[in-house]
């Protein structure tokens, strides 16, 4: 009995990584627009990437969460060309957030600043769906979130890594009080 039962759970997380590794999120469409985009610092094309949609007026404000507290946002700005407009009206640099789950408590904390209403997520596509977890379960119901994932090419061991912190994510979220 316990043979077959450790059997069925094998199987059932072999085949979660799989649909977790064949099946990543996708970028969204430029045309669909929100009142913000957050940014989690950490992956490659992810502040490019926010950066593009304001600039194209596909939001009007940009939370970049996970800034090293040793970045300034001059230094910010000309590593990534950012017009002065745009610095000054539209983007923020959070600096409080170490992980995840801080990049989460810290746009949390963003949005009781901020008029939003709808948020873009932008992340690496193998990192979404814990942002996203993280997130929306910090969320007020008021607010909307949509993801827009940055297409990637993740090693095995990234992949293996991420699904291990999403399920630790999903039982300490599941696990009562």
């Amino acid at each position: 009995m316990i043979g077959r039962l450790a059997a069925a759970a094998l199987i059932v997380w072999f085949l979660g990584f799989v649909w977790f590794a064949a099946a990543l999120p996708q970028p969204l469409a430029d045309d669909v627009k929100t009142d913000a985009v957050v940014v989690p610092t950490g992956g490659g094309g992810r502040i490019e990437r926010g950066l593009q949609l304001l600039e194209r007026g596909s939001a009007k404000e940009m939370l970049v969460t996970g800034v090293d507290a040793a970045v300034r946002p001059r230094e910010f700005q000309v590593q990534y060309d950012v017009p002065d407009r745009l610095m000054e009206c539209c983007i923020t640099l959070g600096f409080d957030a170490l992980d995840t789950r801080g990049n989460a408590r810290e746009t949390v904390r963003w949005l009781e600043e901020s008029d939003a209403q709808s948020i873009r997520l932008v992340t690496s596509d193998w990192h979404m769906r814990r942002v996203h977890q993280e997130l929306v379960n910090r969320l007020p119901d008021n607010i909307s979130l949509i993801e827009d994932a940055v297409p990637t090419e993740p090693s095995l061991s990234t992949l293996f890594l991420e699904y291990h912190k999403l399920l630790a994510v999903l039982l300490i979220q599941a696990w009562p009080g």
